[in-house]
């Protein structure tokens, strides 16, 4: 009698450490997708923040290719950009731009049409001297209700 009583203690045992061993592992895999899920929109966030200098450079190269004045549509303020953007005519009032919407069809991110990202971009333009400009280019969003941001920071001269 005392040896099947012992078999299901066993047993018992047995499978509570089993499931307490898979709740461990399924805990360490939830975690793992939740910081990588994390470090993707970092990663992207960053990227769309280089794309906001990178446009306010393509700007200024244009003026010296067609030979306009260095700094000539990059006055002081802020705007928001897209990859295409030849000018910066879309002032914003306040801090953060509109959502950043994502195109599965082009795969670019855009403002006109797309599925809605996380993500706002604002570059802030400023004036340090008439031969110096400064542009940031911030990225925010929201991750499990916490604001984060990335943010880049360039100087143009007039050195032409």
């Amino acid at each position: 009698m005392s040896h099947r009583g012992s078999v299901l203690i066993e047993s018992i045992v047995g499978i509570s450490v089993s499931i307490i061993a898979m709740a461990g592992i399924f805990g360490l895999l939830s975690r793992s997708i939740a910081i990588n899920k994390g470090l993707t929109q970092k990663l992207v966030a960053t990227y769309l923040a280089a794309e906001g200098i990178e446009v306010v450079k393509s700007i200024i190269d244009g003026n010296a290719a067609n030979e306009r004045i260095w700094n000539q549509g990059v006055s002081a303020g802020n705007y928001e950009v897209a990859y295409n953007t030849a000018s910066l005519s879309q002032a914003i009032t306040g801090d953060s731009g509109s959502l950043i919407l994502f195109s599965n069809l082009s795969g670019l991110y855009q403002y006109e049409n797309g599925g809605e990202t996380p993500f706002r971009r604002t570059i802030k333009i400023s004036e340090i001297d008439p031969n110096e400009i400064r542009v940031i280019s911030e990225v925010l969003w929201a991750e499990r209700g916490i604001q984060k941001i990335v943010s880049l920071e360039d100087h143009f001269f007039n050195w032409r």
